[in-house]
């Protein structure tokens, strides 16, 4: 089968063809030319791979997130944002990278982040004299922490494919790598703001401004450590803590901001419906597609030939890196989280890498995928928010990709980076 798995899903993408429809077209083909199996096991398979109670996290997380952008909250995180550092050279800059993580702690999706406060962030820079090109770039680097920072849909995602770490694990992993990427990114766009000679932002507002700003923000912000240390300290469960983020966001949204309206509401759910249809669609069709890998015997002979290779294991992280760097240019980080991870994370496990620094170095690298050409989702998500072509902002990010690239190194040679929080929160 896989030799018609393979082409037909390559095929596909390259038509341009959704995802989704790439996978369960591919596995539809193999399916019925090369095996003797009927077409109603992919129905089957697609079924089994959304029909689990941990995957509910992913659809209340989404809602939380669209909650708290319909409140405004967005705009409370852009002001303490830009109080922080809008008066620094490339200041504006900043303030969508750091913007952009703040976010991540709500939203758990970097297409999220790019479309929420990212769109935002590039009219107010080009406002103030950034080339719009550029801050579309910006914003696409900026948005690759969205899986990094908890709470994470991909985590979530990930620790049902290895049971060797779990969800509050994964959550405590990836902030030091987060706040790694989002200083990396912040490094680039300073360097940029002074070789292009873009002005600072607003003055420096005083010491009260900031804390009066801080204090506007500060239930926004509260929901990254109420999720968190929620599954941290075992008062809830990751999908219980979904649901507990989805009432929080309406309290605060409707009663602390007052900006969130009933008549808001139903628009509200029919987006966390759609965004969160669309997931699981790209899940379902991934558990198909890797059942067929299981089928041909792909993991076990992929498996057998790396270990008979006698890797180091940082010669195999880095020969993982450059697997999964090529293999984001064609699937989204959610099917490849599906079909890789079964595969390499029993390897590295054999080679003694931590669980944690090898999910994080997996979400990591998948991500990056969303800013590369040619399916890059982020890519398009930000160029059909501010009218520009594709290719106008692939121009640009030759200097962001490469902080990307320096972040993701120093998570591979520094496993303190993503495993130190774990450890001493008792993971």
């Amino acid at each position: 089968m896989a030799e018609i798995l393979f082409p037909a899903l390559f095929g596909l993408l390259i038509l341009g063809v959704p995802v989704a429809f790439s996978i369960a077209i591919s596995v539809l083909l193999a399916v019925m030319f090369a095996s003797r199996y009927p077409a109603l096991v992919i129905a089957k398979e697609m079924f089994t791979g959304i029909d689990s109670f941990p995957l509910l996290a992913v659809p209340f997380f989404i809602l939380a997130a669209e909650i708290m952008t319909g409140g405004n909250v967005t705009k409370a995180l852009l002001r303490l944002a830009q109080s922080l550092v809008g008066h620094f050279r490339g200041g504006l800059g900043h303030a969508n990278a750091i913007s952009s993580a703040m976010f991540a702690g709500i939203s758990g999706s970097a297409l999220a982040d790019a479309a929420g406060p990212g769109a935002t962030m590039i009219r107010m820079m080009e406002k103030g004299g950034y080339d719009r090109p550029y801050a579309g770039a910006l914003t696409i680097a900026s948005a690759v922490v969205g899986p990094i920072i908890p709470p994470s849909i991909t985590m979530i995602i990930y620790a049902m494919q290895d049971q060797e770490v779990s969800v509050g694990s994964l959550f405590m992993a990836g902030v030091l790598p987060g706040v790694l990427i989002t200083a990396c990114v912040l490094a680039a766009n300073g360097y940029m703001s002074h070789r292009r000679g873009y002005a600072t932002g607003d003055a420096m507002p005083s010491l009260a401004e900031i804390a009066r700003i801080f204090v506007y923000a500060l239930p926004a912000l509260f929901l990254i450590g109420l999720v968190v240390g929620g599954i941290r300290f075992g008062i809830f469960t990751p999908t219980e803590a979904s649901v507990i983020a989805v009432f929080y966001a309406l309290v605060v949204g409707m009663f602390v901001y007052r900006t969130l309206k009933i008549s808001q509401l139903p628009s509200i759910l029919l987006s966390a419906a759609l965004t969160s249809g669309a997931v699981l669609l790209i899940l379902g069709a991934a558990r198909a597609f890797a059942w067929v890998l299981i089928i041909e015997g792909i993991p076990q002979f992929l498996a057998e030939t790396i270990i008979s290779w006698d890797l180091s294991p940082i010669a195999f992280l880095l020969a993982v890196n450059v697997l999964l760097l090529v293999f984001g240019l064609f699937m989204d980080p959610l099917p490849g989280v599906i079909i890789l991870v079964p595969i390499l994370a029993p390897i590295s496990l054999a080679l003694g890498i931590d669980p944690n620094q090898f999910a994080i170095i997996v979400i990591v690298n998948l991500t990056m995928g969303l800013t590369t050409p040619p399916v890059g989702s982020l890519i398009f998500v930000v160029s059909s928010a501010v009218n520009l072509k594709p290719m106008t902002l692939v121009k640009e990010m030759p200097p962001f990709f490469l902080a990307l690239l320096v972040a993701l190194m120093l998570i591979t040679f520094v496993p303190a980076i993503s495993t130190w929080l774990p450890a001493v929160s008792g993971y």
